[in-house]
């Protein structure tokens, strides 16, 4: 059997960085959590997206509740959460004993829909939006933004797709209250593991940093006030990290390279449509995504890489369609199902060379014959 074509992959430098990072913990014996990584870490992955202040956390899942706690989010609260996305971005919002209403996206951008979250605003008073920038995408931030500013509610940018992307020259992540980052073994660039929690309120980051570190307060003995959480990032996951940051740039061109591949490959195909890319978007380009119409349908796509050995799948099941989410309300007119039915995540593997991609087209183009 041929070799394994990945969706995407972890991607190591092939400088080495990140094992000159484990090497000096080890050396150090900084191998917990805490340590000389996780300190630059947050400080470079900070100075790189323009923020103030960050905080080095177990998982992007970690990062997004620490943010509904931030906003003060408690049981019985309602947060806004755009439909099409994976479900580490709703869970926290029920570790926090709230309640989500599901925002449909929009074609445009796939992203929250600005229409629709204002119509869930004449229904409800949220405590907090969620808004994703699927894929890498940037959503229409100046709209959202306008429409939260108006109701006096904060915005959590889920950026854990998207670190490297650009709405209007900036980094997403940064525009909203809080962002977060994942770090997971598909993204752009890992860590193994981790996620990051951004923001320019630097006193509530402070607060995360304490919580996420068991709420041990300043005593001699061990003492917690308040509730605590094992969040905190390791130092040899972080040092990861901080290798992996310096070839940032470089993944984001060479993922880049890969939609435009797919892009001039299918540029003539009416049944194949590449994801939108907007003029205010520079997209970090994680994961090249297409929708199809007429015979071919994306499991018959899936179903044809799969047998040449090759990854792929589909677009998010929106949440209101998921067994445990469905009994929560959902505001739209259906769009993100649309895109979920339609659409296939192309294989955006970083190591991709011409010839795996000539496949992927080739087995593609071949279902149309």
């Amino acid at each position: 059997m041929r070799d394994r074509i990945y969706i995407s992959s972890p991607d190591m430098s092939y400088e080495g960085y990140e094992m000159a990072y484990i090497k000096e913990a080890f050396d150090t014996n900084w191998i917990a959590p805490l340590g000389m990584n996780v300190d630059g870490f947050e400080l470079e992955l900070a100075k790189k997206v323009g923020i103030s202040s960050a905080v080095a956390l177990s998982a992007g899942t970690a990062a997004i509740h620490m943010a509904l706690r931030a906003v003060n989010v408690e049981e019985g609260d309602i947060v806004f959460c755009q439909d099409l996305t994976f479900s580490a971005t709703v869970n926290p919002i029920i570790y926090q004993h709230a309640t989500p209403v599901f925002i449909d996206s929009d074609h445009k951008t796939w992203n929250m829909c600005p229409e629709a979250l204002e119509k869930a605003f004449e229904q409800y008073t949220p405590k907090a939006v969620i808004v994703v920038h699927l894929y890498g995408l940037s959503a229409d931030l100046d709209k959202i933004m306008a429409i939260c500013k108006k109701h006096n509610v904060p915005l959590i940018e889920d950026a854990a797709e998207s670190l490297g992307s650009k709405y209007k020259g900036r980094y997403t992540g940064t525009l909203g209250d809080y962002g977060i980052y994942s770090f997971n073994g598909n993204k752009i660039i890992t860590t193994s593991g981790g996620g990051m929690l951004v923001s320019n309120d630097e006193e509530r980051i402070a607060k995360v940093r304490f919580w996420a570190t068991q709420s041990r307060d300043q005593a001699r003995h061990y003492q917690h006030s308040e509730l605590g959480f094992n969040y905190r990032m390791s130092n040899i996951v972080a040092g990861i990290g901080r290798g992996q940051l310096k070839v940032l740039e470089r993944r984001i061109t060479k993922k880049r390279y890969i939609n435009a591949y797919y892009e001039n490959a299918f540029h003539d195909m009416e049944d194949i449509s590449m994801m939108p890319i907007n003029p205010w978007d520079e997209p970090n380009y994680w994961l090249s995504c297409i929708t199809v119409q007429g015979k071919v349908k994306p499991m018959d796509i899936m179903e044809a890489l799969e047998e040449k050995n090759i990854e792929c799948r589909p677009i998010w099941k929106p949440m209101h369609m998921q067994p445990f989410f469905e009994k929560y309300h959902y505001v739209g007119d259906g769009v993100s199902k649309e895109i979920y039915e339609s659409g296939v995540c192309l294989p955006s593997d970083s190591k991709m060379t011409d010839k795996a991609l000539f496949t992927v087209v080739n087995t593609i183009k071949e279902l149309w014959c």
